[in-house]
């Protein structure tokens, strides 16, 4: 119901009108927007949107959030963006946490709680970047991830490397390939994506060091041993094709291996070893390890430098004081590994 103007009210308009040099017809009719100005774009809803943000980011990202935002747009598929609330939004993040595949390390589904927020925001981010949302009426931003537990990961002492690496060498269809996969994890504590991504080209076998691609299209050179570089090359001539951009690490074959390479080789480890059973050991506690030991002995810097983690302004270890290079790192491999490095200071 609306409520009549006091005449004191009316001037005050008036003179405001008057002073903008606006016409009180103008505001009686809609006109287009002039040349110039821009139209307001339509609110996309989920399903329009999710192939234009999985365009703008790695094919790696974009498959991570796959599997949420197929259930966003089942549920939301055709509703513009802007009318999906906070509420619904976590609640479906509950359901996604109850619906979680059940496996031997699962911690309640808060993993897959985790990732669907993250996936939305993600959706919602974009949808900022592009100024067809203001950050206030964003919805996914007034929605709070569930507490991530502590990780249960630790460094596995010298005995437990010493079995798992025995059990890798020893048994299984290609017990070379395994060795050697493990033991690139353990000199340079790479990722999975790291290891798979290795081509023969990124192989610099004067410097002994090895381009690692990693996650957020990250990219650094790690020094390794000469023994691992030789066996580096050599696993390169022997199963590859020639090709400098080919991925490197193949079976006996030819062809390349991938990420289920990881789970055939530590379901051996888990069926010969009770503890690594019970621990549910995988291939990041490799990395881990690794970084564990080199942050005990040549310190925090060191260890971060090691671990291709990226620098941050707010983070004390990355000032100039404690930021560690090339030299450091290769170091720190020739007293893990006990060969000297050509990088080593």
């Amino acid at each position: 119901m609306s409520t009549s103007s006091s005449p004191q009210d009316l001037e005050t308009a008036r003179l405001l009108l008057d002073r903008l040099g606006v016409d009180p017809a103008e505001l009686l009719t809609t006109t287009a927007p002039e040349d110039g100005q821009s139209r307001r774009r339509p609110m996309p809803t989920i399903r329009e949107w999710i192939p234009v943000v999985a365009a703008l980011l790695s094919p790696s990202t974009a498959a991570s959030y796959g599997s949420y935002w197929a259930k966003a747009e089942a549920v939301w598929g055709d509703r513009p963006m802007d009318t999906i609330t906070a509420t619904e939004i976590k609640a479906q993040s509950e359901i996604a946490r109850a619906t979680a595949v059940v496996r031997r390390n699962s911690r309640g589904g808060r993993n897959a709680a985790e990732n669907f927020i993250a996936a939305v925001r993600c959706l919602y981010k974009h949808l900022e970047n592009d100024g067809r949302l203001d950050q206030h009426r964003n919805p996914a931003r007034r929605v709070t991830k569930p507490r991530r537990n502590p990780s249960t990961r630790r460094a596995l002492p010298n005995g437990q490397l010493s079995e798992l690496n025995d059990v890798v060498a020893s048994t299984g269809d290609d017990p070379e390939l395994d060795a050697l996969l493990c033991r690139l994890h353990e000199e340079t504590a790479c990722r999975r994506g790291g290891a798979l991504a290795l081509r023969p080209r990124d192989l610099d076998r004067r410097q002994c060091t090895v381009l690692l691609r990693e996650k957020g299209e990250t990219e650094r050179w790690q020094p390794v041993s000469p023994t691992l570089m030789r066996h580096l090359i050599a696993h390169g001539e022997e199963r590859g094709n020639g090709g400098r951009e080919e991925q490197l690490l193949r079976y006996a074959n030819g062809n390349p291996i991938t990420k289920r390479r990881y789970d055939y080789i530590f379901r051996r480890v888990h069926a010969e070893l009770e503890w690594a059973r019970a621990l549910q050991v995988t291939a990041h506690w490799l990395r881990h390890t690794t970084l564990t030991w080199v942050e005990r002995n040549f310190g925090i810097g060191v260890a971060r430098a090691y671990a291709g983690h990226a620098d941050t302004a707010s983070d004390l270890t990355t000032t100039s004081y404690v930021k560690a290079d090339i030299t450091e790192v290769a170091a720190a491999l020739a007293a893990l590994t006990g060969e000297p490095h050509p990088l080593a200071a």
